[in-house]
């Protein structure tokens, strides 16, 4: 098995706020070139991240079929999200390497087997989209590119409650965009759904991977014993969901304090 550093890959719009500067410093720190995508100039991206045109990858025009833009031009509410759902994977599609979300911080190295797909569980049978690989003729990629080509972006992988309020929503009017149902109908589980049908969810690592505090927020931002979760050989990383806290200065005692002393972006 041969196995390598890969370059980490994200996508960002808008002022980086202290959490992610922290994230991909920490990304940078354990040996990985960190490139991040954008459509403009990142206000707050770390000297030692590289910075790459988006439009190159996928075109700003494409989030106008998962909704219209705001009268200024502006993308709004879910776009962001369910845009860099198609972003990472077009970016697979490209070699580009390995995608992390901005808000993951990394404790060790990500190594991967070029040919084979990397991702983890993150809760219940439900794999994460915060990190992940795939070769770029790897089938699940193939059938997001097939889904790309569609003007309704309409996947044939959609779950029977998807499908069921999917034709309710039809049914009464509602907006004819299946991206209106839910925020992560392209995310986690269309992956898993994939990864399922074409027999790759045997490669998801465990939950504590990158996952072990992804759920309990307060286990990063407030004051905890988090000693342990540093010193865990199954843990490379933390995916880290601010809900609403990433703007919060970091508290003494927290992961989130330590993290910022020791990349630099407490001051």
């Amino acid at each position: 098995m041969t196995r390598r550093l890969p370059d980490i890959v994200t996508f960002w719009r808008g002022p980086l706020d202290r959490l992610r500067q922290t994230c991909l410093r920490s990304q940078v720190a354990v040996g990985h070139k960190v490139i991040v995508y954008s459509f403009d100039p990142l206000p707050g991206l770390p000297e030692s991240v590289h910075n790459a045109d988006a439009e190159a990858v996928l075109p700003f025009a494409f989030s106008e079929r998962l909704r219209p833009p705001q009268p200024d031009g502006s993308w709004r509410d879910w776009t962001t999200l369910q845009f860099s759902d198609f972003f990472r994977i077009r970016l697979m599609a490209r070699n580009a390497g390995v995608w992390l979300d901005a808000d993951v911080l990394l404790l060790k190295p990500v190594e991967i087997d070029p040919a084979k797909p990397y991702f983890a569980w993150e809760r219940g049978r439900q794999i994460g989209n915060s990190v992940i690989y795939f070769p770029s003729d790897d089938p699940v990629v193939r059938e997001f590119e097939q889904l790309m080509q569609q003007d309704e972006l309409t996947p044939n992988w959609l779950s029977l409650s998807h499908r069921v309020t999917y034709a309710l929503q039809r049914l009464r009017g509602g907006s004819k965009r299946l991206s209106d149902i839910r925020v992560a109908v392209f995310g986690p589980a269309a992956l898993t759904a994939l990864a399922r049908r074409h027999g790759t969810l045997r490669y998801a690592l465990p939950k504590r991977s990158f996952y072990a505090v992804h759920s309990e927020p307060k286990k990063f931002f407030e004051p905890t014993d988090f000693p342990h979760l540093l010193r865990d050989p199954g843990i490379i990383g933390l995916h880290i969901s601010p809900k609403g806290r990433a703007m919060l200065p970091p508290v003494p005692g927290s992961l989130f304090h330590w993290a910022a002393e020791r990349y630099g972006t407490l001051a």
